[in-house]
């Protein structure tokens, strides 16, 4: 009889499990993204494996009723050639959020939607990942400690704003960021601009697919976001893909000018990208990137005035 009992108050979880199952979802979802390749800054030459951003994560759902739902979202980085974890385990992203037909708010850490909105809209090779990622866009809002709102979408146009607080009892400051995307059919458009003091940065972009071509680029004007009293700097960058069954092919090249403050700043970066897709989920792929910096300039080098180019191979498998 004790056991009949206990084995009735075991069905009853179960069955009370399964019904909270039945109103939210769990994904883990990831990316492993690595390549082998040929790196030269200056005259120095390196052969390596090397990671592109993989990571894993957990996001999920819960229905409330009404229209309403909560959610969350939990990701973090790791070192695909080594396998080591990330300094901060879920340093890519950590919120939770509550969505309905007002829109959505977010609390936590998530990488800013001025970027989404702009550099990353037009970073198609291989997700503005690894050596041949772009290596100018001023990157402003910080990721941490922020609360957002996302609007509904009216007419295909959706607006994001977002605050990070600096949580100092003396001195800091806040940082905001503003993004706006809106898509007309084959043309799509974005806008982002992000403040913390005195450092800023305004981007627009625009994206066109005809046939089995696609075109975009985005304009940036920013104010000290690479270099301390460096004054303001205007970037652009454009990108062109051609799909051809399961090959794409890619370019893209990017241009930095010179910060006011500081003469021979400037640089220009150029890829050529191939991937193929081997399914839905994995591709193969390979490029060659070159960043050209003039004499006061460091960028994807690390050393001032010396260049940066890169001959990669690589896999990406998304799960």
């Amino acid at each position: 009889m004790q056991k009949t009992n206990r084995l009735a108050l075991a069905v009853l979880a179960l069955l009370g499990s399964t019904a909270a199952f039945a109103q939210s979802s769990v994904t883990l979802y990831g990316r492993v993204n690595t390549t082998v390749e040929r790196q030269e800054v200056g005259d120095v030459k390196t052969t390596g494996l090397f990671n592109n951003s993989s990571r894993f994560g957990f996001k999920g759902t819960e229905d409330l009723g009404g229209g309403l739902k909560a959610g969350f979202q939990l990701e973090s980085g790791f070192n695909s050639d080594t396998g080591a974890s990330a300094s901060t385990f879920f340093g890519r992203q950590s919120e939770v959020n509550l969505s309905g037909g007002f829109g959505a708010v977010r609390l936590g850490r998530f990488t800013a939607e001025s970027y989404y909105a702009t550099a990353d809209y037009v970073s198609m090779h291989n997700h503005d990942t690894g050596s041949s990622s772009d290596a100018f866009y001023a990157y402003v809002m910080p990721d941490a400690n922020k609360i957002a709102y996302r609007t509904p979408t009216f007419g295909g146009l959706t607006v994001d704003a977002a605050v990070a607080l600096h949580e100092q009892a003396v001195g800091g400051k806040n940082a905001y960021d503003l993004a706006a995307n809106y898509n007309l059919g084959a043309l799509a458009l974005g806008a982002g601009y992000s403040k913390q003091g005195d450092v800023n940065q305004f981007a627009v972009r625009a994206l066109y697919t005809f046939g089995a071509f696609t075109v975009g680029g985005y304009v940036q004007r920013d104010e000290d976001a690479y270099v301390l009293n460096g004054g303001k700097r205007n970037t652009f960058r454009l990108a062109g893909a051609y799909n051809m069954g399961a090959s794409e092919f890619h370019v893209n090249v990017g241009r930095a000018g010179e910060y006011k403050n500081v003469n021979d700043s400037d640089a220009t970066q150029y890829t050529l990208g191939y991937n193929y897709n081997l399914s839905k989920r994995t591709k193969v792929y390979g490029y060659y990137t070159h960043v050209n910096n003039s004499r006061n300039a460091a960028y994807q080098s690390g050393v001032a005035g010396a260049d940066f180019s890169s001959v990669a191979v690589g896999v990406r498998h998304n799960f």
